[in-house]
């Protein structure tokens, strides 16, 4: 008689509606994602979790001291930036451009500086070169890189950790949204698997 099947091993069906999308939207905006799919409580979850890291990381590397040298602050959200130029390939936004969204304005501002135009304020904008090739913007109210390893000292450093983390994490992220969430079996339904599968060779060897 075939046995009748025990419905809590079934792992429940998550409507993931898009994934595609869904992907697309968690890394938009940490947790939009899951929010589409109709995953709330882990779209808060994924939201306060990483923006609390990635917003710890801006406070980090930022502030409201004037730089003796250039006359003007070091300006908020440093350690979020941008840069490809003879002096600097600045690999640690690859990791920080995870986070999706609230990256964007120190993609602006690097294409802004790239295309010698003076960068909007300074938050998320790429530091003044030390020796900036012909067409460069002067930049001149705009803190070195060795300024802000100077000025913030190892804040820098932790704002650049803490940023990249949450860039790291919401990967993740996104791809629970794509593939939604793993469930794992029970210990006994593996034994039980297990002890079938003992029975079935038994069965298959010669009496």
């Amino acid at each position: 008689m075939p046995e009748t099947p025990n419905t809590s091993d079934i792992p429940p069906v998550v409507p993931l509606k898009d994934p595609a999308l869904a992907a697309f939207l968690a890394w938009l905006v940490p947790g939009l994602g899951h929010w589409y799919q109709g995953r709330r409580a882990k779209a808060v979850l994924y939201f306060v979790c990483i923006m609390g890291v990635f917003g710890y990381g801006i406070y980090l590397g930022s502030s409201s001291q004037v730089i003796p040298e250039t006359n003007g602050k070091i300006g908020y959200g440093r350690a979020v930036y941008f840069a490809w130029n003879d002096e600097e390939w600045r690999m640690h936004f690859f990791c920080q451009i995870g986070v999706g969204l609230p990256t964007m304005p120190a993609v602006i501002q690097a294409l802004r500086v790239n295309g010698g135009k003076e960068p909007i304020d300074s938050f998320m904008a790429p530091p003044r070169m030390e020796n900036p090739p012909q067409g460069a913007p002067a930049m001149k109210d705009q803190p070195t890189l060795h300024q802000l390893h100077y000025y913030l000292n190892y804040y820098f450093e932790l704002a650049t950790t803490y940023t990249e983390i949450a860039g790291l994490l919401n990967v993740l992220a996104i791809y629970d949204a794509f593939a939604g969430p793993v469930f794992l079996l029970s210990a006994k339904k593996e034994e039980k698997d297990e002890t079938d599968g003992k029975k079935k060779e038994d069965e298959k060897k010669p009496q």
